[in-house]
């Protein structure tokens, strides 16, 4: 079993920046693929960054150059760093942690709402 606790939304101006955090206890962390999704209302839950368990980012190209997936190990902490908001950005971000092979495992945290607004 795997706990997920996201932190650190609010509402932020255009333009400005937030750090979500996501600790992780109960599992190895180091052995998943750690994940940021976001649902904005009246939309289907989308990716926006993943983490391998080797490192290896991916983003939605739609945050590519404004958004930094990192992790850290010894904190068992998965982050994302948000630059640049937009209205757009505006949903309840969760925090996902998975892991595939002869059985699949994927967890969720609680979400953090992001509201982006002047």
């Amino acid at each position: 079993q795997v706990q997920l606790v996201e932190s650190g939304g609010g509402l932020v101006h255009p333009g400005g920046s937030l750090r979500l955090s996501c600790a992780a206890s109960g599992t190895i962390f180091s052995t998943y693929t750690m994940g940021w999704y976001r649902q904005a209302p009246g939309k289907e839950r989308e990716l926006v960054a993943d983490i391998t368990s080797g490192g290896s980012t991916n983003y939605a190209d739609s945050v590519k150059g404004r958004f930094t997936i990192s992790r850290d190990y010894a904190q068992n902490t998965v982050y994302l760093q948000m630059n640049s908001l937009k209205p757009e950005d505006t949903g309840v971000y969760y925090c996902n942690a998975k892991r595939t092979g002869i059985i699949t495992y994927n967890f969720w945290g609680q979400g953090t709402q992001v509201t982006v607004s002047s």
